[in-house]
């Protein structure tokens, strides 16, 4: 069985013991100023693998995100104004920043979100990457000159910053889901309002502190937090509803996205959705499967299962499929699980009580239903839970229509490619796919008809900040990063002289 933590859980409090200790803030950040909720309510955040509680943040509401917006739209007057030039220059000073705090920053994000260091260290790479990328593209948001059909007149589009924006981002990646927002906004000149996710707030603090000590003007960048339940819907509903907020940006659950939409309809913002999975990953007979069990063992359980992208349904060609699953589950079956800050440690918790618990009635209800448990299926103390692997997997199991977002692999069998396709394009949300084929052919052929925004092919990484992220169907709709990111934040104008 999988190694896991013995004792784990301690409770009490503790201290989080930094390099540079300034970048450990706990207070929201409106209009350059560090500040209190204005009822000074705060509320605690706890390292995910102890249950200790390492600090609190203000539990601000729909009055501080006001101010906030209104920070913001004070601060677009000049900020947009400044040249491409300039905001790359100080997104270079942001980046090169983020570079030299790599171990502090690493620190926070592995203990509030529980994943382990190296990962974090490999999130920081990538979330780093952002800035680093739209700092250049700051300075190429190049306009167009259209020939005319008429004789006299001469047309010409510039691109302007599209004006305040709203970033709410989840906290599975506490870094770069902020960085992949917030750089083409400010590359583009727009202002940001952000709402830190409540679980992991402490890591986008700190990306704004050094914003703010490189030299970011105040209310350029401001930050908002907020406790999960009356507060969050306020702050939710104010930046959707405030017609100054003219671009919205957001992360998370088909649910909620749908629900921010039509709280934005009244005022016509300009969106970007990245809404929920379910990731198909698929292993064809003629696959390496080696290399299927490696692109499965990092797609599934990075993040302990907790990325929109990971594998949610592994189907697995009936002629490999035994063999296939006893090397998944051998691997599986050697993992060390417990404190992220610790060596060797290749699986933290989840995020909360709520994730652990829909892992284990996945988990129930799929066993319920006739599926073999190969590894894991079961609770550990605290947030942890065993590494799972499940075969044999029923029809109409809960993995068909949800997203576990935790540490289980669930194994489908099929038989031909017609099969598989009908069953994972069933699906109505469609955000990225995954197969293995060492058909040329095929690999075309699937990858075209698979109804998803991104496609692994023999390949199981596929997050870049040089290509476009996102995807179709109720998995959302814009793109971010890549050539095109910074298109969502901003706005085509046309010009049409009389000459």
């Amino acid at each position: 069985m999988p190694q896991m933590p013995k004792d784990i859980v301690k409770g009490g409090k503790e201290a989080l013991s930094l390099k540079n200790n300034d970048l450990f803030v706990q207070k929201g950040y409106i209009n350059g100023a560090w500040v209190d909720a204005d009822n000074k309510s705060t509320f605690p955040v706890h390292n995910k693998a102890t249950q200790t509680e390492i600090g609190s943040v203000p539990n601000m509401g729909k009055a501080e995100t006001k101010k906030a917006i209104d920070s913001a739209n004070e601060a677009y007057k000049e900020w947009s104004q400044t040249t491409g030039k300039h905001r790359q220059d100080l997104l270079t000073k942001l980046f090169n920043a983020l570079q030299e705090n790599t171990e502090d920053l690493a620190k926070i994000i592995t203990v509030e979100n529980g994943k382990p260091l190296a990962e974090s260290k490999g999130e920081l790479a990538y979330s780093n990457g952002f800035i680093e990328w739209f700092a250049a593209e700051a300075t190429r948001t190049y306009g167009k000159t259209i020939p005319a059909p008429l004789p006299n007149v001469r047309n010409v589009t510039i691109r302007q910053p599209v004006g305040v924006c709203a970033l709410i981002t989840p906290w599975n990646f506490p870094a770069a889901m902020i960085t992949r927002k917030l750089a083409p906004a400010l590359a583009a000149g727009c202002t940001a309002v952000i709402k830190a996710p409540a679980e992991t707030p402490y890591t986008s603090l700190a990306i704004t502190k050094l914003a703010e000590q490189v030299g970011f003007p105040k209310g350029v960048i401001n930050v908002i937090t907020c406790a999960k339940g009356e507060n969050e819907a306020a702050v939710g509903k104010e930046l959707c509803e405030n017609s100054i907020v003219r671009k919205l940006s957001f992360t998370g659950s088909t649910r909620v996205g749908k629900l921010l939409m039509n709280q934005c309809s009244n005022s016509l913002k300009k969106l970007s959705f990245e809404l929920g999975g379910n990731a198909p990953f698929i292993v064809f007979g003629d696959a390496d499967l080696d290399k299927a069990v490696e692109g499965a063992l990092a797609c599934k359980f990075r993040g302990a299962g907790q990325t929109c992208i990971c594998a949610n349904r592994i189907f697995v060609h009936d002629s490999v499929y035994d063999e296939f699953a006893s090397k998944l589950a051998a691997r599986v079956d050697k993992f060390k699980v417990g404190n992220g800050l610790e060596e060797g440690i290749q699986l933290g918790p989840l995020v909360n009580e709520a994730g652990r618990d829909k892992v284990a009635d996945h988990v129930k209800r799929s066993k319920e239903a006739g599926a073999e448990v190969l590894v894991g299926g079961k609770a550990g103390e605290g947030l942890f839970y065993e590494p799972t692997v499940l075969a044999n997997i029923p029809e109409h199991a809960p993995m068909d229509d949800e997203e576990t977002f935790g540490p289980l692999a669930a194994l489908y069998r099929f038989k031909t490619e017609e099969e598989v396709l009908a069953k994972v394009n069933a699906s109505p949300v469609g955000l990225a796919g995954y197969f293995y084929s060492g058909d040329v052919a095929r690999c075309f052929r699937v990858a075209e008809r698979l109804e998803v925004g991104m496609v692994g092919i023999n390949a199981a990484i596929i997050s870049q900040n040089v290509v476009p992220f996102g995807g179709i169907k109720e998995s959302g709709f814009g793109r971010e990063g890549g050539p095109g990111g910074i298109d969502e934040y901003m706005v085509d104008k046309l010009m049409v002289f009389g000459v």
